[in-house]
């Protein structure tokens, strides 16, 4: 629901309406609030029931810094150890995600598309990032990394989906896995430093767009 922006920042959530909606008892619906408390997705407020917390440009910013920092860092050890195991694993990654890119195309030219193709190219992408992480074997930074990507898409979703111009960001994915098939660390860290920037850079600008116009409706 929070992915599919059926709960939006800022929106009082009633347990009770969730679990009958979710036709379940309240207790592991709680239990759910609890955990996404913890995830910083939601928070509780004494007498007064949770909610979703609300947009942040410096917690955007915040989240992909981080990804950045935890990604290259990765690189190092991820092509040290890259075996042909590691690049097949890499390969079906990479490709599942030029084939949702070019569904995601096709379905623009016919006029036909649809969140479907939005939704399902974002979690290509993701799937892609922690596919490349995995090689490194560093559990504990791609737990992080994952945690980052639940708070960027669950809470943020709607408001900085594909704000990148889509020409450019299947490009920059291109360039990453060439140049990590290819063993070349420097290259890719820059790449991926690149291709990061760009997309802080694109979703910062349309974040704070959203954000003015909400303060607009609000006025």
């Amino acid at each position: 629901m929070l992915f599919h922006n059926e709960i939006t920042p800022g929106q009082k959530i009633s347990y009770r309406e969730l679990a009958e909606r979710l036709n379940m008892s309240p207790t592991p619906v709680i239990q759910a609030l609890k955990f996404l408390e913890f995830q910083n997705l939601v928070r509780r407020e004494p007498n007064r029931g949770y909610f979703t917390q609300p947009m942040s440009l410096q917690e955007v910013e915040e989240i992909y810094d981080l990804r950045e920092a935890i990604e290259l860092s990765m690189l190092s050890k991820a092509i040290r150890q890259l075996n042909n195991e590691g690049r097949a694993k890499l390969q079906k990654a990479y490709d599942a995600y030029m084939l949702s890119a070019h569904n995601f195309y096709s379905a623009h030219e016919r006029k036909e598309l649809t969140e479907a193709n939005f939704n399902d190219e974002l979690l290509k992408d993701m799937e892609l990032h922690l596919t490349l992480a995995s090689l490194s074997q560093c559990r504990v930074h791609q737990t992080v990394l994952r945690n980052l990507f639940d708070l960027l898409y669950l809470k943020y979703r709607a408001s900085i989906l594909f704000v990148t111009a889509k020409g450019n960001v299947d490009k920059e994915h291109r360039d990453i896995f060439e140049a990590v098939i290819a063993g070349d660390l420097r290259r890719s860290k820059k790449v991926l430093a690149l291709h990061i920037s760009n997309v802080k850079k694109h979703a910062l600008s349309c974040l704070a767009q959203k954000i003015k116009e909400k303060e607009g409706i609000a006025f």
